[in-house]
């Protein structure tokens, strides 16, 4: 007979912070991910010419990029193009979110899958040259050399970025309301509108916020595809430093990172309204 003392024991479920070793680990990830952040930012406010050694605290640096018409230009040159091609790629994205997700599967579904996200298999670089050597040909048979070449290759390069978060917002929408609304006699546009959208807004201002933020910092196609004239924020930052580093370009960095959190700040209190 059993003993009606010995009660069976509870498993506790698997977690993989009882792993052993896993806060130490947790702990110098962070360090490593934040301490040169942070560094960064606090060097920035150096009073001393040198980017390593502290000579005292001094807003200079941050008064000397306000300043500098050269930075200036290359940031309004940045937001163009970063807001143009997120634009373009969260449109492109979201249609072809659209098409892959809101049909019955079909053959070569993986296949479109793999197309539209090649830009993250593909390294840069090739990429870099494959877009040079093509707008190369139509710079030289139309004579035109403006930006249009650069919003177009960071718009292609960032449509995966955007393409991502939509699928996934858009695969995880109960499809109940969208059915409804064409039982009520809905165009599909009107079910798209009304519906879809709405639900979907959060996807989409992740993937555009997402292709914004990599058009911003994109380096190697710019460097690749830009005429001359035509520096953005990042590729003047790398001809600086090239040059003579000083804390400016931390001044600078810094400055690009309070956007970041602003864009952030901004999408959570966006999405959690959304959301609620």
């Amino acid at each position: 007979m059993a003993n009606p003392s010995l009660k069976p024991q509870r498993k506790r479920a698997f977690s993989v912070a009882n792993l052993p070793g896993f806060t130490t680990i947790a702990i110098v990830a962070f360090v490593a991910l934040y301490l040169p952040i942070i560094t960064l930012a606090a060097y920035s406010f150096n009073a001393s010419q040198s980017v390593a050694v502290w000579g005292g605290f001094s807003l200079d640096w941050y008064a000397k990029a306000w300043a500098n018409d050269q930075v200036k230009d290359a940031t309004v040159r940045s937001l163009i193009i970063a807001v143009s091609a997120s634009l373009i790629a969260t449109a492109v994205a979201t249609m072809a979110a659209l098409g892959t997700t809101r049909r019955r599967s079909f053959k070569g579904q993986t296949f479109i899958y793999v197309v539209i996200n090649q830009p993250l298999m593909v390294p840069e670089i090739v990429s870099a040259v494959a877009l040079l050597i093509f707008f190369s040909s139509i710079k030289v048979a139309t004579g035109y050399t403006g930006l249009g070449y650069l919003i177009i290759a960071h718009a292609a390069f960032c449509i995966p970025f955007a393409y991502l978060p939509i699928r996934a917002r858009l695969e995880g929408m109960d499809l109940s309301l969208e059915t409804a609304a064409a039982d009520l006699y809905a165009t599909p546009w009107q079910t798209f509108r009304k519906v879809t959208l709405p639900i979907l807004a959060p996807g989409v201002m992740a993937g555009a916020m997402l292709a914004f933020v990599i058009s911003l910092d994109d380096v190697v196609i710019t460097e690749f595809v830009k005429s001359g004239g035509q520096d953005t924020l990042p590729t003047y930052m790398l001809g600086q430093m090239r040059r003579q580093l000083t804390p400016e370009i931390n001044a600078i960095s810094s400055m690009l990172l309070a956007l970041t959190v602003v864009l952030l700040t901004l999408f959570f209190l966006l999405t959690r309204k959304n959301d609620q």
